[in-house]
């Protein structure tokens, strides 16, 4: 006889575990892989085409998810997509090669994108609306958390190749045998609602309803690809020391972890609308002071953090933000456009910020983002205010 979990605060805190074990494999595979091929010999470019395969997998699947969260439910969609990752994992160490890697890490997004996608939109389904501001920045943190761990089991490599490789594929498949505890679920719809319709059809409604909330997701991916990627070119061009880099990043980062939750639970009793506009604003403020001072390496290290505590929760800001606006049979697909938002972001921020490194005649690269900021605050403040209902369009 099967026992599963039944309490919601049970379900959430197993949904939280698998996440922060993802971000963990995500933070690890990225600078693992890199210091790899950069050992074997690997160009940099081929090395940084390479990196593209996690969210390319991301975006091949997305328009195929939603469909089948609502014919499967929650659990099923965890089980496959966790199950892809941990597969590719322990495939990695067999077979040495550039393609072969870049498929798996292919793979890895598809399996993410299930993960997270269904984790994401369960926990925003069974969240009362006085907790969804806490509930998702826990969530967003977990999984800052993990990535942020990640990078400290690289230097596994030197004692053998495949350690860092095993260790995240077992760790993985300790949280994944977590989701056989839990009861499977599927997305509410309500009578008259738009899950009847086609995907193209709740896409439409979606954007109608809460675009604007797809804003923050997207400047986020572009801001945490270009930092990660870009700032380190150009940071190098300043001859800024490549330690210091590293220091700066992590600063972000950890600003990032110390507000996720305040800021979540700020967002509870204040709105998810005006969190945003203090959050957007402050960090474009914040980066457009901070790039008249890179000079000073640890000043530019206190901006990088506060910078950190007010942007690094946009992500999760933005997808309590659209949970807000959107009608409960409508969260799988306002979830899965978050998502895609975030990956379009990941994949243009270094493509244009490396054509702003290379044109643009030796302008500080945070002025940049201080102005993606800027603009996304803005549209917020002026069109973040009202909701549309689907009904009156799309019935």
């Amino acid at each position: 006889m099967k026992t599963f979990v039944k309490s919601d605060r049970a379900r959430f805190w197993i949904l939280v575990a698998i996440v922060s074990i993802s971000g963990f494999s995500q933070g690890m595979l990225l600078p693992l892989i890199a210091v790899i091929f950069e050992q074997d010999g690997i160009s940099s470019t081929l090395n940084g085409l390479s990196a593209t395969g996690l969210y390319i997998g991301t975006l091949i699947i997305a328009p195929f998810m939603e469909p089948q969260l609502r014919r499967f439910g929650y659990k099923p969609l965890i089980l496959l997509g966790g199950g892809l990752v941990i597969a590719s994992l322990f495939l990695f160490p067999l077979w040495k090669s550039v393609l072969f890697w870049f498929i798996l890490r292919v793979l890895i997004g598809v399996g993410d994108q299930a993960l997270h996608f269904s984790t994401q939109t369960w926990i925003t389904s069974f969240s009362p609306q006085h907790r969804l501001g806490r509930n998702i920045a826990i969530y967003g943190m977990s999984f800052s958390v993990g990535f942020g761990a990640g990078p400290l089991f690289v230097p596994l490599v030197n004692i053998f190749e495949a350690l860092p490789f095993i260790i995240s594929g077992v760790l993985c498949l300790i949280a994944w045998s977590l989701v056989f505890l839990l009861r499977n679920d599927f997305p509410e719809v309500s009578s008259g609602s738009m899950a009847s319709t086609g995907t193209l059809g709740r896409f439409k409604a979606a954007m109608v309803i809460a675009w604007v909330a797809f804003l923050p997701p997207l400047g986020y991916g572009f801001l945490e690809a270009s930092l990660n990627s870009i700032y380190p070119v150009y940071a190098l061009r300043q001859s800024i020391d490549v330690g210091m880099v590293s220091i700066m990043l992590a600063a972000f980062s950890l600003g990032a972890i110390a507000t996720q939750l305040p800021l979540g639970s700020l967002s509870d009793r204040y709105g998810r609308r005006n969190v945003l506009i203090v959050a957007l604003s402050g960090g474009a403020l914040v980066f457009g002071i901070g790039s008249f001072f890179e000079a000073y390496a640890w000043v530019t290290v206190g901006f990088f953090a506060l910078a950190g505590m007010f942007v690094g929760s946009t992500f999760s800001l933005g997808i309590s933000f659209m949970a807000d606006l959107m009608p409960k049979d409508l969260l799988p697909t306002g979830n899965l456009l978050c998502g895609i938002a975030f990956s379009i972001g990941s994949l243009t921020g270094p493509f244009l910020g490396g054509l702003f490194v290379q044109h643009s005649g030796g302008l500080s690269f945070l002025l940049l983002i201080a102005a993606i900021l800027l603009v996304i605050f803005l549209v917020i403040l002026l069109f973040g205010g009202k909701k549309k209902e689907p009904e009156a369009e799309f019935s």
